[in-house]
């Protein structure tokens, strides 16, 4: 199992969370198990950025990011070298993973683009 560590955001988890997430789940199905409501807006189809999340701990023991993810990425708002998409990001077999949730995120649906 690997350790998720989830930093405090002010509206989606203001104390902060630590669970264990399943080796292969998602991390966004992760996150939405431990009851942090991260957005999804294209029902994790990796067409959007509104589950961006940046990996403070345990970037190394995550696959790659794929082209269609860093494609996505480079239109996420607070983009770090260590952004990812928690609907593509699979969970290590075991390690602990450290994730920032940033403040903003670009939702066009709900923004009416």
């Amino acid at each position: 199992m690997t350790q998720l560590t989830v930093l405090p955001h002010p509206d989606l988890c203001p104390e902060g969370a630590t669970v264990e997430a399943a080796p292969g789940s998602r991390l966004s199905d992760a996150l939405l198990a431990a009851g942090v409501a991260i957005e999804h807006a294209c029902e994790k189809a990796c067409v959007c950025t509104t589950c961006h999340v940046v990996i403070r701990r345990g970037f190394e023991a995550l696959r790659p990011a794929s082209d269609d993810e860093e494609d996505q990425l480079g239109k996420a708002w607070g983009l770090e070298p260590n952004s990812r998409l928690s609907c593509q990001v699979r969970m290590p077999q075991s390690a602990e993973v450290v994730v920032e949730i940033p403040r903003y995120s670009r939702n066009f649906v709900r923004e009416n683009h």
